[in-house]
This record gives structure tokens, sequence and C-alpha cells, in this order.
């Protein structure tokens, strides 16, 4: 069995995994453009269950992650200066780096020696092989190799955001909405290691213009985000990495397979950074790849249709929460005229997911502070 994987970002590395593990005789090829230790982001978040659905079918790669990762059990939203905990809603996070170097680690474990700085031009070139799998991200040669047989639909969201990192920690995952000069911004940070965290900047169409992002150099926007967001960084530096503003892609696909070729992760889908689930899910198509394989004696034509009548209506319940949470974002500009717990309340069920019943048993501290606020979650929904 001879398997091509383009891409050697979380996906395509933990596809070898499993399929070396399920297949070791398997000849097993990964290629990535990037240098090894080259990577766009910072932290990476899990939920509280953390690595925990990757266990049924490799506990040694969730036993080397999840020590390194960092965790906590409240998220906080901060509006108007009040900052407001909502208790259990946990997440993990790890350095999207440390990450992929440990599954690195794990694939030359068993024997798989990922090709850093071979970048694909030609599908052709890579020779024969009896599954090719397309873990190459947005911008996916596999997908671009065949659009309309894959049925590729690709939207851009409306706000900007650009992506940093900074040089302290933060005790939850935040949500800091501020009113500036120019107008509204956000920021989503958390930390993922010691002395340090993810810090992505939002902001509307409007407050992008009137601040002149788009015409500032990176270090000029750098500085005049930390003097914005001066009171939540409380000293600390962002740090750049391709930190360029940008618009959020809306892709999916109708087809995930064309004939030998299958795409997993962001060459398939992608989902907003809102819900913070992107790598989670890239692992999880690669999961249902992988069992899709075995279930079907590695009988490629068999396995690629049931890798996606199995895996596409999970996916589209995660899909389509965070493009509801998407929604939310692009109109957050007017849910901050809501004072601050009606604006924690309104994030909390951006979407769509929690009604009142669920929330009281998800976060009871949270939901008792609203009552003593006099609102009324049913009348609120």
């Amino acid at each position: 069995m001879r398997i091509n994987i383009v891409g050697a970002g979380p996906a395509g590395l933990y596809a070898a995994i499993l399929c070396k593990r399920a297949r070791p005789g398997a000849q097993i090829r990964v290629l990535e453009q990037n240098p090894a230790d080259a990577t766009f982001g910072f932290g990476v978040v899990f939920s509280d269950q953390a690595l925990t659905f990757l266990r049924d079918d490799d506990p040694d790669t969730a036993d080397l992650i999840e020590p390194h990762m960092q965790r906590w059990s409240n998220i906080a939203v901060v509006h108007r200066g009040v900052h407001i905990a909502i208790d259990g809603v946990g997440f993990a996070g790890i350095g999207r780096l440390q990450l992929l170097q440990l599954l690195r680690q794990r694939a030359v474990s068993l024997g798989i020696a990922p090709e850093y700085a071979a970048r694909v031009t030609d599908l052709e070139s890579l020779g024969e092989a009896d599954l090719l799998i397309g873990a190459d991200g947005l911008n996916s040669l596999v997908r671009r190799s065949a659009p309309e047989a894959f049925g590729e639909a690709l939207t851009w969201r409306s706000n900007r955001f650009a992506w940093y990192g900074a040089d302290r920690e933060f005790d939850a995952l935040t949500q800091t909405f501020i009113q500036t000069p120019h107008g509204v911004m956000n920021a989503h940070h958390y930390a993922y290691a010691p002395g340090r965290a993810t810090f992505i900047i939002e902001t509307t169409p409007a407050t992008f213009t009137r601040a002149g992002f788009g015409e500032l150099p990176e270090p000029a926007c750098r500085a005049e985000c930390e003097r914005l967001f001066e009171a939540t960084l409380q000293g600390a530096r962002l740090i750049p990495n391709q930190s360029v503003w940008r618009r959020f892609p809306e892709l999916s696909c109708r087809h995930w397979h064309c004939g030998n070729r299958v795409l997993v992760g962001d060459a398939l889908h992608t989902a907003h950074f809102s819900i913070g689930s992107g790598t989670r899910l890239a692992l999880e198509d690669v999961v249902a790849l992988s069992r899709a394989l075995r279930d079907s004696n590695w009988n490629v034509a068999r396995a690629l249709p049931a890798y996606q009548a199995a895996r596409q209506p999970i996916l589209e319940k995660i899909v389509g929460a965070a493009r509801r949470s998407a929604n939310w974002y692009e109109q957050f500009d007017a849910h901050m005229a809501l004072d601050p717990w009606r604006f924690a309340l309104s994030y909390i069920r951006r979407a769509g997911r929690l009604d009142a019943a669920r929330l009281r048993r998800l976060a009871p501290r949270f939901t008792d502070q609203l009552s003593r606020q006099g609102i009324d979650m049913e009348a609120t929904a």
C-alpha cells in the first residue's frame, strides 16, 4: 500500500501516524512545502476534553501531547471594563509548533520521515500511489487540481483580524471587547505555554478603514494595537508571525474525494476561529478516514465514500455552529450596546447550542449571577 500525503501540519502528520499504526507495511510519504519548524500562528485550542477523542485509536499520541497542554476551567468576557467569568467551559491550549514537533517525533518513531521544503507543484510528479491525502490547507493543491470534482465553495467573511502572540499568560480563554477612537475592536486571547499567549485582534470593516490599518506597515499596526489594548496587555508586547490583516475564509466541499484523492482538515473545510475547533476537526477527519480504511480492508474505492458518509453529518453540525458564531462576531459592534451581563449571555449563546436549561447545568455560577442581575434567560433567548 502506497500513500502520499501532501502537507505536514497536524492533519498530515496524524494521518501518517494512524495509517502506519494500522498498516505497518504501508509505504507512506509526507511532503511539506515549508521548513520543518516554520509555522503560522502561535497556540491551538482544544475543548476541555483535550485529546481524549484520540484515545480510542492512538492513546500513545494522546499521552505524548497532553502533558504539554495549558488548561483552564472558565472562559471570560470583558466588556466596558467589566470582567465576567463563565464557569464550566474549559479549554486546553498548546503551542502549534510544539504540537507539530511532538507529532513529528511520533511519526519518526514509526519509521516515517516527513520531507520538508518539498514544494509540490504537480501531483503527477509524486508518482503512482494507492491513496493521495490532501492535508495541505486552505490553498490545497490537491483540491485545486480538480475544484469542480470536489465541489469547492469558498466565500470570505467581512471582519478583519490579525493573529499575534503576546509575551504574557492569561488565566482563561478571554474575549476582550473595547471601544477605541477608531471604533470597536475585540481580542481573543489565551495562554498556550509558560509566558506566552495567542492574541488575535479582530475588528469591523468600518473600524479597520478609520484606523488606516490597511495602509500601515505591520510594525506600526502592532504598535497601535499595543496602545489600544494597553489595559489588557498590561505591559506585555505583541509578537508577530505573518501577522497581516486577513478576512476569514469559509470553505466547504460537496465531494470529499475524487478518484484516489481525498481531503482532510482545512483543505476540505474551515470553521471560524471563534469556536477554537479547527485543529481538532482536522484530527477527527483523519481518525474517521483511518477507520474507514480499516473497515473496508484498505479498499480505497469503498473507504473514501464511507469516510464522507460517516463524518459529514457530524462535521456539518460543528461547522454550522461555527458559522452562527461568526455571524455574531460580524455584528459584535451592535451587541456591544448591551450591558456587560446581557452581552456575556449573548456571547455564550451565540452558536445556538445552549438553551437556558443546558446553560444552567453547564455554568451554574454564571447563571446564578445572571439571576441576581435580574436577567431572565428565557426572555432573552
